[in-house]
């Protein structure tokens, strides 16, 4: 798998003619607010992986947001809340249109728990994917060949997965309610940048 790394910011042009981009993001960390956003990894459905090494003083990157906000072109996740908060926080924008493996994942397997993208990937492709480098030091100033294949490899079957899953939602008549959702997402990835990140607002209590 052909994979490439930017420095800042997407070249001009990079995705043009694609519908569908599968996306992710590296951080420093997990929680909001604390836990800068490092990197961006980006795979259209010719196979070729981009990865935005971010310049964190100024986050400029004109390219990667607009191809974030562009309404022609379905940014496919696997936990897309955090990845939109993230660009939500750091980026200043709001990424749509959204499809989330994992929300997908558990409103059709529900005969599992295992919704990571590892155990998808495994149960529905066959593949094995490594998750050795998720946690390290993502803000260096250089990354690893480890780090990059790692990277690449958590957007390398998001396109092949929506597929199967796609396939099981319209099966268990589950669809709209997954579109539903994944129409949701930043919604809800603005109340988690807005202090709603840990409270159910949904919840009786």
């Amino acid at each position: 798998m052909p994979v490439t790394l930017h420095q800042g910011d997407l070249p001009e042009g990079t995705f043009d003619g694609a519908r569908s981009v599968a996306v992710d993001s590296e951080t420093m960390g997990l929680r909001l607010g604390r836990d800068p956003l490092c990197v961006v990894q980006l795979q259209g459905p010719d196979g070729e992986a981009h990865l935005v090494q971010l310049d964190r003083t100024t986050y400029d990157a004109p390219n990667l947001k607009r191809l974030l906000t562009d309404p022609g072109v379905l940014k496919i996740f696997h936990f897309g809340r955090f990845d939109i908060a993230m660009f939500l926080l750091h980026l200043g924008v709001t990424t749509a249109p959204a499809y989330c493996t994992k929300i997908a994942s558990k409103l059709v397997r529900t005969y599992t728990d295992r919704h990571g993208l590892k155990d998808v990937t495994r149960e529905l492709l066959g593949v094995d994917i490594s998750k050795a480098q998720q946690s390290s030091d993502w803000g260096a100033a250089q990354l690893s060949p480890e780090q990059l294949a790692y990277a690449a490899s958590d957007v390398a079957h998001l396109h092949q997965i929506r597929e199967r899953l796609n396939q099981m939602l319209v099966r268990e008549g589950r669809m709209a309610l997954a579109q539903a959702c994944f129409d949701f997402l930043p919604v809800r990835a603005a109340l988690d940048v807005a202090g709603w990140d840990e409270f159910d607002i949904f919840a009786h209590e």
